[in-house]
């Protein structure tokens, strides 16, 4: 790496250039347009007559001709009104990306990766790095290979939600059930958010986000909004209706790992790498302060039901209870918002989980073990076992508080009675071809 720094500081231009001429609909075209100009070119508004959330409605273009030939001149401000309209211009690179796609021949360069669950097929379990209940309790959504599987509490067999991203690392349902948010993308190579109409089982939107995985997605309250976390130490927050991006934080100084919003969803508190629990005005994307004294990189966190207090834990193996306002005349910066802490885990905390019912919190991470505290006292209830090495990254609470979901890297969902912690169901939720083993 030293070698190539010099060439890396005397030759920026050379390397842009090199970027945009590599330029790719997929990976640079279809981003920016989804960020910049879908929320005014899409069907349900179709400015101009133009949509621009597909390859075929792009190269259709609207009232002004073909949008592949007639882009450019827009971006650029040769013919007016110049485009993204209301915003600021965009970078001469990123016009340099139109541009190198255009002379190569614009070609839709998108991966052929099947959208058709017939074609994933499982050999082994597969890692389950999210999973949530259904707002009705009748259902489990659980990660797989660029799926989601939707399986009944009761019996049957899955519905599976088949997309893009090689990786779901997030899952959240809407509190009216229809909508499920599924959160993730290929590592190294896209970002992306989905939000799937359950009622109708198809994709209503899809939005992609960096060059990298997104991590600890959530909704707002009301299901307007999405946050997720980002590898270029951003949170992003989306209009859900629009997939318009309206604010870019970059307040975190490394990676961003999860978002909660607050009860009533004009705040958010981000958590990531540089051990900080951040407290944002979500209507303005202003930063407003640290909620915690800074520890060890922080991983996971959870917002009580219908109070302003989370719950943050990360590689110190402590759970930390925090208010979201600090009390007046406190010191900034310091842990006078602190509420609780909670025993030390057995090994770094990958998930939190609050209960509905605001009782209790789950704990989840590198230790073989989940256990279940009571929020108000920090008493521990119950330690769920049974699961094996490699880590535990979800856990969840069925709506009436009483079962505890949990999954990991051994691929097996199982379920617990949060009273006792006894296992009361098991099993690998992706379907296994003939002669896999699932153990």
């Amino acid at each position: 790496m030293p070698r190539l720094l010099p060439l890396l500081l005397l030759a920026p231009s050379l390397l842009l250039a090199q970027a945009a001429a590599d330029s790719s609909y997929f990976r640079d075209v279809r981003p920016l347009l989804q960020r910049q100009c879908q929320g005014c070119h899409q069907p349900s508004i179709k400015s101009g007559n133009l949509d621009l959330t597909t390859y075929d409605a792009l190269k259709k273009g609207g009232k002004r001709g073909p949008a592949i030939t007639t882009l450019v001149p827009y971006i650029t401000g040769e013919n007016k009104p110049q485009m993204p309209l209301g915003q600021l211009p965009l970078a001469a690179a990123e016009i340099d990306l139109f541009k190198n796609w255009i002379a190569a021949g614009a070609k839709d360069d998108s991966p052929a990766e099947s959208t058709a669950h017939e074609a994933i097929i499982y050999l082994q379990p597969s890692i389950i790095n999210a999973l949530a209940f259904s707002p009705d309790g009748k259902s489990l959504a659980v990660s797989g290979n660029r799926e989601v599987l939707i399986h009944p509490t009761d019996q049957g067999p899955p519905t599976r939600l088949a997309g893009l991203s090689e990786r779901i690392l997030s899952l959240a349902f809407s509190k009216d059930g229809n909508t499920l948010l599924a959160a993730g993308g290929t590592p190294a190579r896209f970002g992306e958010i989905q939000l799937w109409d359950l009622k109708t089982k198809t994709l209503r939107r899809s939005i992609s986000v960096t060059g990298d995985t997104v991590f600890g997605a959530s909704l707002s309250p009301d299901s307007t909004q999405v946050a997720v976390g980002c590898t270029d130490n951003t949170v992003r927050i989306f209009d859900a209706a629009t997939g318009r991006e309206l604010h870019k934080i970059g307040n975190h100084e490394n990676w961003v790992l999860g978002t909660v919003f607050g009860n009533d969803g004009k705040r958010i508190v981000s958590v990531g790498r540089d051990r900080a629990a951040k407290l944002t005005d979500a209507t303005s994307g202003a930063f407003l302060e640290n909620v915690n004294l800074l520890r060890g990189e922080l991983g996971a966190i959870a917002r009580h039901p219908s109070k302003e207090i989370v719950v943050v834990g990360g590689d110190e193996r402590i759970p930390y209870i925090y208010m979201m306002d600090r009390p007046k005349n406190m010191k900034i910066a310091d842990d006078t918002t602190l509420i609780r802490k909670l025993e030390r885990q057995a090994g770094a905390i990958f998930a939190l989980a609050w209960s509905p019912d605001g009782t209790q919190i789950a704990v989840a991470g590198a230790s073989p073990e989940v256990t279940i505290y009571e929020a108000e006292t920090g008493k521990r209830i119950a330690a769920c076992k049974g699961h094996g090495a490699g880590g535990i990254y979800t856990v969840n609470f069925s709506p009436d508080s009483l079962t505890l979901a949990t999954g990991g890297f051994d691929g097996k969902v199982r379920m617990y009675k949060v009273s006792t912690g006894e296992l009361t169901k098991s099993f690998v939720p992706v379907p296994l071809s003939a002669g896999a083993s699932n153990d």
